[in-house]
Order: structure tokens, then sequence, then C-alpha cells
């Protein structure tokens, strides 16, 4: 209970200090303009920024004063540049135009650009093919468990016998959304403190089918709610209830909460991303799982010759921002865990990019990327422990980036090639399986009116459970996305067995290197392949795909310090970190 005064006094005073100058209303007809995140010059004169804001053509609409930025609408052209001049200010970047209905003859929604689409790899024909026996589940997980070799490779089905996760935790998603409804997450997310930054754009700046119509009136979805899946599939990984109904996660003991900032079809932008950092880190939250790169760029770079220099000022931009974001979480108690992304690249030596920018849609140009001076974000960015994915063999997924510059730990993720040579292959058992919003599942038509799981749902890999006429929704997926919420939920045990009592927000917390120390020195080493040249040809793979592990067995590109264990993690010497 005085953990819930507190945060209610947190929220309200962040309230007071959100400004709004006019905010345009959604609807109307378009105009000339649109929206940009500007970024200060820090310890300059907020007047001075204000004026030259003005001087642009811009108009204020609201503030981050924790990073430093102001939402402004501004003419569609020019205004990065010269608003840029201002020594008061940094730079800025585009944000994204504000959502509004679309007409009555828009075909909004017609071809969705789903993110895990991309990190998905289904065969129509595609079997489930559970690799344990469910009359083997362990004592005290959820009937679905018995599928989620991803809990029994981070031991979480042995830890929680000594540390399930205390619900005075808070985890943030920033993701998609987070299905409230759902019967897995239900019993532990704070709908209360969730909140969603994004705004529904049924259309990109061109008119190309973006999010779908606007699912409610003012395009802004309620907090937790999630129209896409991913979210709500990261969420069910890191703390699905252990309450005897379909599945549970890692931490199944914490409380989640939901700091949208993904648009419904996938993408994730600067200025949602900034607000929902600050704000969790505002609210008092332990640790925040951020499974995304953020648009356009998949790589922000300083100064590369491919892009026009209003693009170099902007991802000069968000490189700066995104990192006082993350600092700012970091210094306020925050542990920060990120995917490293699905591009089956080593970090340190990037291949060219032909994927940005991504918005407006089929707007990308190829951009050969400097290792020095461009950078994926927020995986790379200050304070974020990077993550790579694994197979059920341990294998490293073919898709998973990896490299010693970045990587911290590995985890689960899924790999759906894994097993070759044993009847598991290229079937989604090896994949992860986690909860689903039904909407998503209804409107992809993988279940019928009746709940059903349609021919369609099977092969997508959708799964239902009911029990007394209740039931719940389930998706195999695979990706990095996956890898770095087995991570999360780690962290989430280890501030709840070694956290102490929160002062301000009440809870628990624990310093977030303290929480880097644990997590990476309790992890399960593990040596590179041998050879460490890595070749996926015998699965069907490209040479693009062969990787290269260079490292140690205590530390090398495809492991970083090991595979997580939740067990060493609960039970280690505590002279360890004397």
């Amino acid at each position: 209970m005085r953990r819930q005064q507190a945060l209610a006094t947190v929220v309200a005073v962040l309230a007071i200090s959100v400004l709004v100058f006019g905010a345009p209303a959604v609807g109307g007809t378009a105009t000339a303009s649109t929206q940009y995140t500007v970024l200060l010059e820090q310890g300059a004169s907020r007047t001075a920024a204000l004026a030259a804001v003005s001087a642009a053509g811009g108009t204020v609409i609201k503030q981050n004063a924790e990073v430093g930025t102001l939402t402004v609408q501004a003419p569609a052209t020019g205004f990065v540049q010269q608003v840029s001049a201002s020594p008061a200010i940094y730079g800025a970047a585009h944000a994204r135009p504000i959502g509004r209905l679309p007409d009555a003859s828009s075909a909004g929604g017609a071809a969705r650009h789903l993110r895990d689409v991309v990190e998905t790899e289904h065969d129509a024909n595609a079997s489930f093919a559970p690799q344990f026996d469910a009359s083997l589940a362990p004592v005290g997980l959820d009937p679905l468990d018995a599928d989620q070799w991803g809990l029994r490779m981070v031991k979480s089905d042995l830890a929680r016998t000594v540390q399930a996760g205390d619900h005075g935790v808070m985890v943030g998603v920033l993701d998609s959304g987070v299905d409230a409804t759902h019967p897995d997450i239900a019993p532990n997310i704070n709908v209360a403190l969730s909140r969603n930054f994004t705004t529904d754009l049924p259309t990109d700046p061109n008119g190309a089918p973006f999010d779908g119509p606007c699912e409610f009136a003012s395009c802004v979805d309620p907090p937790a709610y999630d129209d896409n899946g991913h979210g709500t599939h990261v969420a069910g990984i890191i703390a699905a209830a252990a309450n005897g109904f379909g599945l549970s996660g890692v931490a199944p003991g914490v409380t989640i909460v939901s700091i949208r900032g993904g648009q419904d079809s996938g993408f994730l932008f600067l200025q949602p991303v900034l607000d929902a950092l600050t704000y969790g880190a505002d609210i008092g939250l332990d640790v925040i799982n951020m499974s995304f790169y953020i648009d356009p760029w998949l790589y922000n770079c300083t100064n590369n010759p491919a892009d026009t220099p209003e693009q170099q000022l902007e991802q000069r931009t968000t490189i700066a921002a995104v990192n006082r974001a993350l600092d700012y979480a970091h210094d306020h108690g925050v542990t920060l865990v990120g995917s490293l992304g699905n591009n089956h690249e080593d970090l340190g030596h990037p291949r060219t990019d032909f994927s940005s920018p991504d918005f407006p849609l089929n707007t990308t140009h190829p951009r050969p990327i400097d290792n020095a001076t461009c950078i994926d974000l927020p995986v790379e960015g200050n304070h974020v422990i990077g993550v790579s994915a694994l197979g059920p063999t341990t294998t490293k997924a073919d898709y998973s980036n990896y490299g010693v510059e970045q990587i911290s730990v590995s985890a689960p993720g899924g790999y759906f090639r894994d097993g070759l040579g044993t009847p598991a292959f290229r079937t989604l058992g090896n994949e992860i399986l986690s909860s689903y919003p039904r909407n998503v599942v209804l409107a992809a038509g993988w279940i019928d009116a009746a709940g059903n799981v349609t021919p369609a749902g099977v092969a997508a890999g959708v799964v239902s459970y009911c029990s007394g006429g209740t039931c719940g929704y389930y998706r195999y997926l695979q990706g990095t996305s996956m890898s770095s919420p087995h991570t999360v939920g780690v962290a989430a045990l280890i501030v709840s067995e070694w956290g102490k009592k929160d002062k301000t927000h009440g809870g628990l917390t624990l310093k977030p290197d303290k929480v880097d120390r644990i997590l990476t020195r309790t992890a399960a080493e593990h040596a590179c392949p041998s050879p460490p040249l890595f070749s996926y040809a015998n699965v069907g793979r490209p040479a693009e795909f062969d990787a290269l592990c260079e490292g140690t067995t205590a530390f090398n590109g495809f492991y970083g310090n090991g595979i997580v264990d939740a067990l060493a993690a609960v039970t280690r010497d505590d002279e360890d970190e004397q």
C-alpha cells in the first residue's frame, strides 16, 4: 500500500510537468507540417530554445524535461536545419506525424508490417512436436510449461523453488503494449501505472497502410492494450503468472508495467521511447525490456555520406537523446536489457544497411556502415545489457546478431532450424511459446468466432488453453526479442532475492550495476563451437549467415559471459559481491 501511495504521488507530479501548447487535434485536413523532436543543448537556456523553435516556425506541443526534448509541430521542410543552427539547440529529428482517423474511402491496414514476421519462420505444414513429455512437467509449473524449453535452459523451473519473484519488483515492457485481459498476464500487470506514449498512424505520410484503422476514436489505445502481439508475448516470457493456467514466465511473481512506445505496426519511434524510459525511471521500475531498434534507422550514424545532411543531423540527435534517456533511467535504478537484433551479423563488423530509413515506407537506400560512427539503438547505447538468441540445443540461432563488442549474455530465443538430424528439426517446438492477445489472433483469422484455432492459426504457431470457460491464446515465435525477456526475468529474480527496501517507491531496489554483475558472473559459461567459424549451410542458409565466434570460454561473441542462469543467480554465494 505504501508503494502505491508513493507511486501515485510521483505520477501526479509527472502529470503536472508535461506542458501542452495547443496540440493539434486528431482528424481534420492535412497541412504541410509535421512533428519533430528537438533536443536542447545541455545547460542551454530554455527561453533561447523556445525562441529558436518559434523563429523556425514551430509550436511546442509538449516537453520531456528529463532528457531535454521538445515535441514541436513545424513546417514539413527546412525546420531541422534551421532550428539546429541555434546554439541553444543540439539538433532535431522528425517525430512521426500525429494519427488521424482514416477517410471513409481508406483501405487502412490492408498490409501491416508486423516486426514479428521477421522473427518467425514457419513451414505451412510444420508440426508442434513438443520436445518434452507433458506428463513430466515439474511440480509447480503450469500445463503448457512442458513445452517451455526456455524455462529449463535458464533454470527458472528450479529457481522458483527458491525465489519466484517478489510482486514489489516492477518490470517495464517497452513494446507494442501488453494485453491486460490475458489470463496469464492479468494477475501480474499493474494497469494503473501502465502508459501508452503512442498515437496510431493509419497510414504513413504517403498514404501507404501503416497501423491500420484506429481501434479507438482518439487513435490512442488504452494503456494496457496490444493490437500487435509482440509486447504481450514478451511480457509472458518475463512474468506470466504461475496460476495453474496456460504457462508461466521466468519470474512469475513480479509485476509487469506496460510502458508502450511501439505502434500497432511494430515500429518504435524516438519520442515515445524517450518518454517511456523517463516515465519508467520516475515511477521506480526495476528492469526495462527493450526488444526493438528505434526506427527509422537500423543504425544511427553521426556522418554517413550516404545520407542527406538533414538525415545525418537527425541521427546525431537520436544518438544523443537516447543516451541521455538511458543514462537517466540507469541513474534512477533501472536495469536496462536489450535484444542484439536479428540481422545475423557481428555488431562490431556491420554490413551495408539496405533497410533504412524504413519510414515512410519504401524510402530505403543502401548505407555502408562504419562501426566507429554508427550504432544500433538502444542495444548499443549506454548501460544496456545486450542478449543473443539460442535454440534448444544451445546453438546460436542463425538470425541472431553477435560479437564481443556488444554482447553481455545469451538466452533462449528460439531457432526453428535447430536439431538437424532429429525429429525436432524445423518444428515449432524449437521456438518460444508465450502469451498472445485474443484480439490479434481473431483479427488475423487464426481463431474462429467460437475461439477455436483455425488451420491458418496452426500454421502460424497459435495454440489455445481453456479451463472453466476461460481461454488463453499463445504463439510460437523466435527472435532476439524473445532472448531479451528471458534475461529480464532473471534480472527481476536477482532484484527480488538480493534487493533492498526502496525508501522512495516502496518495494525492492538493487543498483543496476550490481544486477549486471550478478547476472554475468552467474551465467553458465559456454565455449565457442569448433571450428569457431560456424556455418549454417547444412540447414539451408547461404554463406552470409556464416558466423565467426571470437573469444574464450569465459567470454565470447556467441554467448557473452554465458547463458543466463536463474538458479545460480538467486543462490550465489553472497561473498562473491563483497
